[in-house]
């Protein structure tokens, strides 16, 4: 297990730029080449990675099922969030949005009540608008943690439903008569607290499951509503 553990590490962090070697693995891991390979084929039976000749490849998706495989064998969360790339995980989030429907934007900053706001990615499918805070670097949320990035959260979706419409935001709901603004807070790994205050806490290979279930439960989720006029 502790083998498999860095060697998953050591991938994470050698694809980060792109495809490698296996003698790089082998180097970095300090792994019996033997037993590299081996459990190099083994993840590639697992749809993991892709394997020709010495080279090594994994796409984004892949790379983040490696990143929460690691962590689930007890890899420190905080070095795995390292081996990714800044957006990965936010790539991962809006292509997730993309496939059920969602019309996404990522990385939306705006300024509302005198101050600069920011929101990591943004869903909108009517009459839902999806405001989404992509934590990869944390531990698995304590109770105090939560409530903090929870809240923070809550305020973000509440000045962007406040700012919108707005010429400088590209945002769709725009053009609708009423949305509902919705924060949710997207993990790495899964945690204890599946929610806090009506905000959603998902775990990102849980996403899809979470945006089909979405429309049975929203009612019991926080949000804010904002209607649009025009004259």
């Amino acid at each position: 297990m502790i083998i498999e553990r860095d060697l998953l590490i050591s991938l994470l962090k050698l694809t980060k730029d792109g495809p490698t070697l296996i003698e790089f693995i082998n180097k970095d891991s300090r792994i019996a080449s033997d037993i590299v390979k081996k459990l190099l084929e083994k993840l590639q039976n697992e749809n993991l990675l892709y394997l020709k000749e010495d080279i090594v490849e994994s796409s984004s998706d892949k790379r983040l099922k490696i990143a929460v495989k690691a962590a689930s064998l007890g890899a420190d969360v905080e070095r795995i969030s390292t081996s990714l790339r800044w957006q990965e995980f936010e790539d991962i989030a809006a292509l997730a949005l993309e496939r059920n429907g969602y019309v996404v934007v990522k990385n939306t900053r705006f300024k509302h009540s005198g101050r600069r706001w920011e929101i990591d990615v943004v869903g909108c499918r009517k009459p839902l608008v999806l405001c989404l805070d992509c934590k990869r670097w944390q531990r698995g949320m304590k109770y105090s943690a939560l409530r903090r990035i929870a809240e923070r959260q809550s305020e973000r979706t509440f000045a962007l439903a406040e700012t919108l419409p707005s010429p400088a935001l590209k945002i769709k709901c725009v053009s609708w008569n009423k949305a509902k603004f919705i924060p949710v807070i997207l993990s790495l790994i899964p945690s204890n607290l599946k929610f806090y205050d009506g905000i959603p806490v998902v775990p990102i290979l849980r996403l899809q499951d979470f945006l089909i279930k979405l429309p049975a439960y929203i009612e019991s989720l926080k949000y804010f509503t904002k209607e649009f006029s025009y004259l």
